[in-house]
């Protein structure tokens, strides 16, 4: 198991992607075989994900992080844990234990998914609410795309199911409507089952 922990002088970072650095450790049965904190390269969309993969990461541990890092995280079958206080020292410490425990999310943002470790080996088991699926307003059509200020008028909804890990790229059909663009809209994803927006 390889966990990243975001860290701010010695204690976890209440934000993933804005912290200063990361503390990485590799943990093979129940016990650290490495430990190196690196510094973060930079809050990009969708570069940290592929950053951390590549550096064969499994499970994040955090303060908090918004739900679209989380699914990009999830594409990459990187676990996420947020809600996370307290020195690096002390999480790992719990990490060893499988004591750790996801709390709040200290960004507000809300959190769909929730981690639990059954054994040493820090098992993933996902419990997520169901039928939860997430909606992002997107200038484009995939997770490189920029995202749309707009929620009538946007232009595409990436539409992301946590639990099968599949995004549907939905191209707004009342994005050019004279009115009601709003409420049609609002309807159009609640038909698709839309919780999280």
């Amino acid at each position: 198991m390889k966990v990243a922990i975001s860290t701010d002088t010695g204690s976890v970072s209440a934000h993933f992607g804005r912290c200063p650095s990361y503390t990485i450790i590799n943990i093979e049965d129940g016990k650290i075989t490495k430990r190196e904190e690196i510094p973060n390269p930079g809050h990009e969309p969708g570069f940290l994900p592929q950053f951390l993969a590549e550096k064969g990461i499994n499970t994040i541990i955090a303060g908090g992080m918004g739900p679209r890092a989380q699914s990009l995280f999830a594409q990459k079958n990187i676990a996420t844990i947020t809600g996370i206080q307290g020195s690096v020292d002390e999480v790992i410490e719990k990490c060893l234990k499988n004591e750790l425990k996801p709390g709040e999310d200290l960004c507000g943002h809300k959190q769909e998914e929730v981690h639990e470790y059954s054994d040493s080996t820090y098992k993933e088991q996902i419990s997520t609410r169901k039928g939860t699926k997430i909606c992002i307003t997107a200038k484009g059509k995939d997770l490189e795309a920029e995202v749309d200020p707009r929620f009538g008028r946007a232009q595409y909804f990436l539409l992301l199911d946590p639990i099968a890990m599949q995004i549907e790229a939905v191209e707004n059909p009342y994005k050019d409507t004279a009115q009601g663009a709003g409420i049609q809209t609002a309807q159009l994803l609640a038909d698709k089952g839309v919780s999280v927006l």
